[in-house]
């Protein structure tokens, strides 16, 4: 199992991505969403210039925020001053794009951008459609310092639907989810498996399964009550609620749109949500403060323990290493840490000191 983090992209702290190195994490993967933190790309070179070992890459970069061009001349300018440690992390932009009150990409544009990504990181011309006028499009200046495609930039594609993990397993690097259920991780790698098959593809222990999550070391006796594991815990709980309120369809009361870690607080949420200081249709904005940096004191009593172990690795060390080893024979390859801003330097040596050990 490899164990790297998760940042949203903040450029005055680079000196975080470094601690990971010196941890000895085994990537960084930087968050793009533009209304709530720094440039993911600008963050990268920063980190590319500080470190020697760690991998880099977005975690995950937005399809619907800039053109497909634009992404690949970005990841290939990070490779030409960290070849090799290089990778694109891709979506739909749930995060970015609904922090504006927009959708996400749709399915099949998606895939149009990733094609196009793809040819272009692997130094081919290939047709890109823009404004409904398509056209051939390369990386020209190959070779000339100004961005590197070899070593090649593998792409992992976030995927929280069935549609999507097949396409991955059919086309992509690897797939990105979230959450610390092994249900959840197993039915994503069913669908990984139908996908290649489908395509005819032979998936070899390269393709990887990636998941963002949290976690609590506890101490003996400590339980999922105390202050100290909310607040290592919160903002990634806090944001399932988020994603839950945006992707739910009206009337967003209706409990079948309730996760059921959150099933006896909905109401209360939805609550908070209305009570919201902005227009109706403007709420998205409140809904989003904070979101996976740092927990709001008025978002404080939404995090009771079960929604905690939904979304995080949590006990003791020993107990933390069994849930690891439960979620690997269900097909996860990689767990993506993203603790809370106040603690995260705490939240990443914890688990560093502690756990990864007995791994």
């Amino acid at each position: 199992m490899d164990v790297g983090i998760c940042v949203g992209a903040q450029i005055s702290d680079i000196d975080y991505i470094v601690l990971a190195e010196e941890l000895g994490y085994d990537s960084v993967w930087v968050a793009d969403s533009q209304m709530i933190w720094s440039d993911c790309y600008a963050t990268l070179a920063l980190a590319a210039s500080r470190t020697k070992r760690i991998k880099l890459g977005t975690g995950v970069a937005v399809a619907g925020t800039r053109i497909a061009p634009v992404t690949a001349s970005a990841i290939a300018s990070i490779n030409e001053i960290a070849p090799g440690r290089v990778f694109l992390g891709l979506g739909t932009g749930h995060t970015a794009m609904r922090t504006m009150g927009h959708n996400q990409v749709p399915l099949p544009e998606f895939r149009h951008y990733a094609r196009v990504v793809r040819d272009l990181l692997d130094g081919k011309t290939t047709r890109w459609t823009h404004n409904g006028i398509t056209q051939d499009v390369t990386l020209m200046h190959q070779g000339k310092g100004y961005y590197a495609l070899e070593p090649r930039i593998p792409i992992h594609i976030s995927g929280f639907g069935p549609q999507t993990q097949r396409w991955a397993g059919a086309w992509a690097d690897s797939l990105v989810l979230a959450g610390a259920r092994p249900a959840g991780i197993a039915a994503a790698a069913a669908n990984v498996r139908e996908g290649a098959a489908k395509a005819g593809r032979t998936l070899t222990k390269e393709f990887e399964i990636s998941s963002l999550i949290g976690s609590i070391v506890l101490e003996p006796g400590e339980t999922l009550e105390t202050e100290r594991a909310i607040e290592e815990t919160g903002s990634l709980v806090s944001s399932g609620l988020h994603y839950a309120w945006e992707v739910a369809r009206e009337p967003k009361r209706d409990m079948s749109n309730a996760p059921p870690a959150f099933a006896d607080t909905w109401q209360e949420y939805c609550d908070y949500v209305d009570a919201m200081d902005l227009p109706a249709e403007s709420k998205y904005i409140g809904v989003h403060e904070g979101h996976c940096s740092w927990l709001l004191e008025a978002e404080r009593k939404f995090i009771s323990p079960a929604a905690i172990r939904s979304s995080n690795l949590w006990g003791t060390p020993e107990q933390i290493v069994e849930q690891i080893h439960e979620l690997e024979r269900a097909g996860l390859t990689r767990l993506l840490l993203l603790p809370p801003v106040p603690v995260q330097r705490k939240v990443i040596t914890d688990f560093a000191q502690k756990v990864m050990p007995l791994l």
